[in-house]
């Protein structure tokens, strides 16, 4: 009697822990298989928006005409005094996007819209910033429209501190740009003076200046996301043929123990 009852709590362990990896199992694929849906519905939003005709944005332009991912022309003049770096790497080398103002009139009356130019790899100190000079003249460039900037995690340092944010007003004194993690339109507006249309152009073509503009896209591979959760409910499948099994076994156990008593 005695020796039955370690015996008994063995199995009602081994049943609890099972349990809850059957759970995190099934929970997992559930995240991965919601993965897979977020990631195909990318994919097709990136589909329809390229293959809409090329669109000429204006400040007046109706935003039912606004999808994402949808060829863009712009017409306007470069407001550089404006421009601000963003952190990011490609192909793994550490280096900036270049964001600039497109005004698409005169202001006060008319708006600007923001532009990724390019990206380009970063100096090592002191070696100054590469300049990208741009002339007072009417541009015209082609593009893909974005809803907002693409954004980046922004991790705290060490002391609590958090990553550069955009000055209060723009431009800065000096030929130094602002460089920041991520940037927000409103931020943009409040530092500028500018009134800008809610929506992102990242440049596809336009005058050699220097810049990549290799973009790319966000993952859509939706196959992974489903590979992986036939693996966790496969796990899980496995969980439960061991519960099975031990459930039989204390079963079996405890018919043993009543026949000999």
């Amino acid at each position: 009697m005695k020796h039955s009852q370690p015996v008994k709590i063995k199995y009602w362990l081994a049943l609890v822990l099972l349990a809850m990896l059957l759970v995190i199992f099934i929970l997992l694929g559930q995240w991965q298989l919601q993965r897979a849906s977020e990631r195909r519905a990318i994919q097709a939003n990136i589909e329809h928006g390229q293959q809409l005709s090329t669109l000429l944005l204006q400040d007046d332009t109706p935003e039912s005409e606004w999808r994402e991912w949808r060829t863009v022309s712009v017409t306007g003049v470069w407001q550089p005094q404006f421009s601000v770096l963003l952190n990011r790497n490609h192909q793994g080398r550490p280096g900036y996007w270049l964001a600039t103002p497109l005004l698409l009139g005169h202001a006060p009356h008319h708006k600007a819209v923001l532009v990724l130019r390019g990206w380009f790899e970063r100096r090592i100190a002191p070696a100054p910033l590469p300049d990208f000079p741009l002339a007072a003249v009417t541009v015209t460039i082609q593009g893909q429209l974005l809803e907002h900037v693409p954004r980046l995690l922004e991790l705290r340092s060490l002391s609590g501190e958090k990553q550069a944010q955009l000055p209060a007003r723009l431009p800065l004194p000096g030929p130094d740009l602002p460089q920041v993690q991520n940037l927000e339109l409103n931020n943009m507006e409040q530092a500028s003076g500018l009134v800008f249309l809610p929506v992102v152009v990242r440049q596809m073509s336009g005058t050699e200046d220097g810049l990549t503009r290799d973009w790319a896209t966000p993952p859509v591979d939706y196959h992974k996301n489903t590979a992986y959760a036939m693996q966790w409910f496969g796990f899980a499948l496995i969980a439960l043929l061991a519960m099975l099994f031990v459930g039989y076994r204390m079963a079996r156990h405890g018919k043993s123990r009543s026949q000999h008593e």
